[in-house]
């Protein structure tokens, strides 16, 4: 099978690169047919889009935009939407990809999509961002759907965002149509338990696994890089259920106290601090790299790609990571990791209770019926910890680590649901 043979890997990591590097290895372990995995390898569809802006100013801009269609072999595809200045197509094509995996492994019936614009919404009006928004929309009218490409808040976006583009493309379609994109605000369709979902399939992953690990919750100690919504919301949530919060960092440092921190008055002084931790009280104020390294149980790295790395992953303390980010380890720090016997819950199947949550947001528009709180959080729960334990047990048969599990089990998933469509 030499097209399974992995590209050399450049020490910035490409994004896309680092991920094709662990399917690659996922599919020689469960023997994928070469047409199979060269369906799968490729982008369905690649889209790069001009949107000329009016500025506040007058002047026009022109933007680059993205849309990445992934695969529809499990059903419409699913992603987010960044507004970023390192936006390109290479990252889309890698989120796109991990969507499909991550649909497919928390098993539902979507495919994997991304979007994307190299923008920087930080220096921009809300007027300027609606009106890119609205341009966005309107050139991927033939690309979004109810039934074909659904999309999602992702970086630099939120449910303000969401609701443009709900409000433009249903003005194209003349009427309503609330199921086009998930993340949007309640009033207008959104789900109860969107906010925290991410986070909260975080804990839900991590409270597994430390049950496997036989880790107790009331006396592990947790460290979680990133305090946006993923990682805030993590460290809520496990503190909630035992665990004592050690360090939180963001792009305003890094804070540690060994006797833990306060969550909830750490993100009422982010929140009243423009959204930064920089000067956070009641804890010491350590190196941003050093919370990778601290002798914690449990490390969440919540925030950015490629933070644990080649060079770092030896120093690494924690007995099980649990990834809130997309692709926050590189493939060259795998196996590092996995020699130290540090067990890690993938992105992939970590971070899904983000899309899990979408789902039900679109099931609930489709509907046209509203779920409690409750339910929402119970079934996602459910649908969390099946998945974990589909991982672990494939992980432990195989004798591989979760990450190449959690892959094992979304290709195939995708490999079998292709065959019975016929191919193409």
């Amino acid at each position: 099978m030499a097209y399974i043979e992995p590209a050399p890997l450049l020490d910035k990591e490409n994004p896309f690169e680092a991920m094709m590097s662990r399917f690659r290895t996922a599919s020689q372990i469960l023997g994928l047919e070469e047409e199979v995995y060269n369906v799968l390898k490729v982008p369905a569809r690649q889209v790069i889009v001009s949107l000329p802006v009016t500025m506040d100013d007058g002047s026009i801009r022109v933007f680059e935009g993205y849309r990445v269609i992934h695969s529809t072999i499990l059903g419409p595809s699913k992603g987010g939407i960044r507004f970023d200045p390192h936006v390109n197509l290479d990252e889309v094509k890698a989120l796109a990809a991990w969507m499909t995996w991550k649909c497919a492994v928390v098993d539902i019936p979507y495919g994997g999509a991304k979007g994307g614009v190299a923008c920087n919404p930080r220096e921009m009006s809300a007027g300027e961002i609606e009106r890119l928004m609205r341009a966005y929309t309107l050139s991927m009218i033939d690309i979004f759907g109810a039934d074909k490409d659904i999309p999602a808040p992702d970086m630099g976006t939120g449910p303000r965002e969401m609701a443009w583009l709900m409000d433009e493309y249903s003005r194209t379609q003349g009427m309503t149509v609330n199921a086009v994109v998930t993340g949007k605000p309640i009033v207008l369709g959104g789900s109860l338990g969107r906010t925290e979902a991410t986070g909260r399939g975080v804990m839900v992953s991590a409270l597994a696994a430390m049950e496997k690990l036989k880790i107790n919750p009331y006396k592990a100690t947790c460290a979680v890089q990133g305090f946006g919504n993923v990682g805030s919301w993590a460290a809520r949530l496990l503190s909630e259920r035992g665990l004592k919060v050690q360090a939180i960092s963001d792009l305003g440092g890094a804070y540690y106290n060994e006797n833990g921190i306060d969550i909830e008055a750490a993100v009422k002084y982010r929140d009243a601090n423009k959204g930064s931790l920089e000067g956070f009280p009641n804890a010491e104020k350590i190196g941003s790299g050093d919370i990778l390294t601290l002798p914690v149980d449990l490390l969440v790295p919540a925030a950015t790609e490629d933070v644990i790395t080649g060079s770092n992953a030896g120093k690494i303390q924690a007995n099980l990571i649990v990834e809130g980010a997309n692709g926050p380890t590189s493939s060259k720090a795998d196996s590092v990791i996995y020699e130290k016997g540090i067990s890690v819950v993938p992105d992939i199947l970590a971070n899904a209770g983000g899309v899990t949550v979408s789902y039900f947001e679109w099931v609930q528009n489709r509907l046209g019926y509203k779920w409690t709180a409750d339910r929402v959080n119970r079934r996602s729960d459910r649908i969390m910890k099946d998945a974990f334990d589909n991982v672990y047990k494939t992980a432990t048969e195989y004798k591989v680590s979760l990450r190449i599990a959690a892959y094992m089990v979304a290709i195939d998933k995708v490999a079998k649901t292709y065959k019975y469509r016929g191919g193409f």
